[in-house]
């Protein structure tokens, strides 16, 4: 992909625009990285009312006996979307690190060595839970290990 910027006093704001023929997986990273300006959010349906969650109101997306849980800072939310549908609406604040957990990387608290080549994470909100070994190689990438 060829990229160019323009650096100038006239512009008061950051502005991309993108030519392309079709929307490749490239070009959908690129539109991720840049964001559209707007948060998106995840409602979800809970008894009798709906909440509406900002990504910054979730700390980890867990699979637990079949069932989505989204955790906050202080409760546990049930969704029925799947981990990979989630993973795609909230974009790259968000990393998989196991085959059932999403977690928001503004939220990591500290990591602790695990079993079998693996590494404990503990969120700000208490939760934890274990960085696979298949995902351990793109995490440690991310934190520059």
């Amino acid at each position: 992909m060829k990229v160019s910027v323009d650096i100038s006093a006239k512009y008061k704001e950051p502005y991309a625009v993108i030519y392309t023929d079709r929307v490749t997986d490239e070009i959908q990273h690129a539109l991720e990285l840049l964001g559209t300006g707007e948060t998106p959010v995840t409602a979800l349906q809970q008894e009798d009312h709906i909440v509406v969650l900002k990504p910054e109101d979730i700390y980890m997306i867990r699979i637990e006996h079949g069932a989505t849980m989204i955790y906050g800072e202080k409760q546990t939310y049930r969704s029925s979307k799947r981990l990979y549908e989630l993973g795609r609406q909230l974009g790259s604040r968000f990393m998989q690190i196991s085959k059932s957990t999403l977690i928001n990387l503004s939220y990591m608290d500290c990591l602790e060595p695990g079993f079998s080549g693996t590494l404990l994470l503990k969120m700000k909100n208490g939760c934890k839970d274990y960085v696979s070994r298949t995902y351990l190689p793109k995490f440690k990438n991310y934190l520059g290990l």
